[in-house]
């Protein structure tokens, strides 16, 4: 038998897939189909890990399967290129992120090629290209310019929203503030990992557990509150628990998904806030139980350290050390803070 030559081998028939576009999706409507959907990676300057072909490889060999076994496949592949990472470098070598992208994505593209992968690249996808992100702008305008609406379990129309007569007597702003407080994208205050030496957010996996910045070394990360866009998805939360049962999944997947909705009931309670000499103000601290029967026997409630009105309910001799924790409390993953076989901490206000 003759010696295996990748070289020679492997490289003749990667040519001929890219001249006679073997893994194009079919569309003979006679046959079945089969979408096997890769994660687009981030198109880093340093190439493939090989965390890449590892996923790649498995999902290669059912699309192989598929076709063979008759199905018109769809297998694209594409590039999550938007990111931190791209204005980080053009900020350090002064190169248009355009350009180190377009790089990065023609270096990725080649690699993958070189590992035969069955990508049909008449498919592929940028998500820098402004023919591909203008249909994600689309989907968030159609977001912002929705509401859900609750007794038919669906998003509707911002211009079917019933406004209540109360609020249309106190005229068009008044409005305006009743409609954007429906909307299902949203701006608001959101807590943030900020590095004060690079001035900018980062993500969760950027920030070690010493508390440093990835990319900087720093040790000047902090949790912030900025605005940013939001989504109202907890509206949904009825919607995506009944969804999970129709899903061809593991159990324990499923179960992780609920989790993760983490859907509740209980109430909302408001508490009054008294003055110095004890008098209740119109002031009112909300907090939220599961446990409504149990309310008269309350001693104390807790608040986060991030709450806006920390500042307002702590006292003077206490604000010292509010401030220590509440300066501790930032510089905590979201991990380190809600594991729950770790010991509870606080402090009185």
């Amino acid at each position: 038998m003759a010696k295996y030559d990748p070289q020679q081998i492997e490289t003749k028939w990667q040519s001929f897939w890219d001249a006679n576009k073997t893994f194009k999706t079919g569309t003979d409507m006679s046959k079945p189909k089969y979408y096997c959907l890769d994660m687009f990676p981030y198109p880093s300057g340093a190439g493939l890990h090989v965390g890449h072909p590892e996923g790649y490889t498995a999902t290669d060999i059912i699309c192989r399967y598929k076709r063979n076994r008759g199905f018109n496949v769809l297998h694209p592949m594409g590039w999550d290129a938007f990111g931190l990472p791209a204005e980080q470098y053009a900020i350090q070598t002064g190169t248009h992120p355009a350009v180190t992208t377009q790089k990065n994505c023609d270096n990725f593209r080649r690699q993958i090629k070189r590992l035969g992968l069955s990508y049909d690249w008449d498919k592929e996808i940028n998500t820098t290209d402004p023919k591909y992100y203008k249909w994600t702008q689309w989907i968030f305008t159609r977001l912002y310019n929705t509401w859900f609406d609750e007794v038919e379990q669906k998003g509707r129309p911002i211009s079917e929203l019933p406004i209540p007569a109360d609020v249309q007597a106190l005229g068009a702003s008044a409005v305006r503030q009743y409609r954007d407080s429906k909307r299902l994208a949203y701006y608001a205050d959101a807590q943030v990992w900020w590095c004060k030496h690079c001035k900018i957010v980062c993500a969760n996996e950027e920030v070690l557990a010493d508390g440093s910045h990835e990319k900087c070394g720093k040790k000047e990360v902090e949790r912030r509150n900025l605005k940013q866009w939001l989504m109202r998805i907890p509206l949904y939360a009825e919607r995506l628990l009944k969804g999970l049962d129709d899903l061809d999944w593991p159990q324990g997947v499923k179960d992780m998904q609920k989790n993760w909705i983490g859907k509740s009931q209980g109430a909302e309670v408001d508490f009054a806030i008294a003055d110095k000499d004890g008098k209740p103000t119109e002031k009112h601290l909300r907090v939220y139980t599961t446990r409504c029967d149990t309310l008269f026997g309350a001693t104390y409630m807790v608040i986060a350290p991030e709450h806006e009105m920390v500042n307002e309910l702590t006292t003077a001799e206490n604000k010292e050390t509010v401030a220590a924790y509440v300066h501790a409390a930032a510089l905590k993953s979201d991990m380190d803070r809600t594991e729950l076989a770790k010991e509870k901490t606080g402090v009185f206000s």
